[in-house]
């Protein structure tokens, strides 16, 4: 694909303005035009979108892509450092492969962008990062580094911990590692801002850089907790020590949603398209995110890829839909949404001059289960495209 081009004919839903049919003008990897009457520039190549749809790719702000491989067993994942409870110093930038099938998968699910995770393992897990989808190397991919900083609350930091006879063994124990960070990350902080010129100041810790940047509010602390208890706890916690928090899972987040849509915190909801399979989930419900959304929560829909197949994100869209998700707020949760959770909201996620042009042109409405990606472009490049003449997609180096 030529660096400058247009699609026209398109049926195009900006996310963040009214759908029309017409015209979108990429230049220089970037949206410089679009609308109902807009002229192709002089020597771009032209893209004949009629009858398909175009909007922004999708974004799932919640995954283990590339730091749990897919079928290389324990080879393959590197989710959760298991060695101390507190390891906000490790960074999942560190360990992605980008060869791992799953990126192919996003790709194929009209996904240009991820934010990946350290697992829930511990009660702070470490630093997150938001990338694209596609790239020789985890550099080239980066949107954002750091993005946020991982914590777990409830069932799995407990059970991994107490099974070792190690604090924390409870929810109480968790909440108050977490806590005890905060104030050695404030204290930190704190010498760091008063040190005095003739005297040497702190070592510098990589752990408490981390969990610094959070107490300046410049990355948001992603909480990993699913019953309203937990959730209970996380704003609790995030009161007292005054940080930006985005509650991740939130199986019962509609327990608490007057609380949560009071305070403007959002939420990750998902993954959706499991079974019950521990004690936390038993209130997981497919009509969950509509329930969320009609309290004035905002909110995103995740795979936690792998837990769910990446390229199952926009059907658990679908699916909730179905259970009274409104449609437009269905397509927001798995494009603006995230964008503004992972803080590059001003590159992509919706359709405008000067974002990025990663942009999908679907068959139809992607709501529609039977309608699939037919060509992908990150920072206007195609790097997807699928052949409804043999039925195969083909990812492009």
């Amino acid at each position: 694909m030529k660096t400058d081009f247009a699609i026209i004919n398109a049926h195009v839903v900006p996310i963040t303005g009214d759908p029309f049919d017409g015209t979108v003008v990429i230049s220089q990897g970037v949206i410089t035009a679009l609308g109902t009457d807009i002229p192709v520039p002089d020597g771009a190549e032209v893209v004949d979108a009629v009858g398909k749809w175009l909007l922004p790719g999708f974004i799932d702000a919640h995954t283990h892509l590339g730091v749990h491989e897919e079928g290389e067993g324990w080879a393959g994942n590197d989710t959760n450092e298991l060695t101390d409870p507190v390891s906000a110093g490790v960074r999942a930038l560190d360990a992605i492969n980008p060869s791992e099938m799953g990126f192919d998968d996003a790709l194929s699910g009209g996904i240009t962008a991820v934010n990946v995770n350290p697992g829930s393992g511990n009660p702070i897990g470490g630093l997150t990062v938001a990338i694209h989808t596609h790239g020789r190397t985890v550099d080239e991919m980066v949107l954002r580094s750091p993005s946020g900083l991982k914590s777990a609350l409830g069932e799995n930091p407990k059970r991994v911990w107490g099974d070792r006879k190690q604090t924390p063994a409870t929810r109480l124990g968790t909440a108050a590692v977490i806590r005890g960070a905060f104030v050695d990350a404030g204290n930190y902080l704190d010498k760091l801002a008063h040190a005095e010129p003739d005297k040497a100041a702190p070592a510098r810790d990589l752990r408490l850089e981390a969990m610094g940047s959070v107490l300046r509010r410049e990355i948001p602390w992603r909480q990993h907790s699913h019953r309203a208890d937990d959730i209970a706890t996380a704003i609790r916690i995030a009161d007292e020590f005054g940080y930006e928090l985005v509650i991740d899972h939130g199986t019962e987040a509609h327990l608490v949603s007057d609380v949560l849509a009071a305070k403007g915190i959002p939420v990750l909801i998902g993954p959706l398209f499991t079974s019950r399979s521990k004690v936390e989930l038993r209130n997981r419900s497919m009509a969950n995110p509509g329930r969320l959304a009609a309290a004035g929560v905002e909110i995103s829909i995740i795979t936690d890829h792998p837990v769910v197949p990446i390229n199952f994100l926009v059907l658990q869209a679908i699916l909730a839909v179905k259970e009274g998700l409104d449609p437009v707020v269905a397509l927001r949760a798995i494009s603006i949404h995230p964008a503004k959770v992972m803080g590059i909201a001003d590159r992509v996620g919706s359709l405008e001059v000067g974002k990025d042009a990663d942009l999908v042109l679907w068959s139809g409405d992607p709501l529609d289960v039977m309608q699939r990606a037919l060509s992908v472009y990150i920072g206007g490049r195609e790097v997807y495209s699928f052949d409804t003449g043999t039925g195969v997609g083909t990812v492009l180096r």
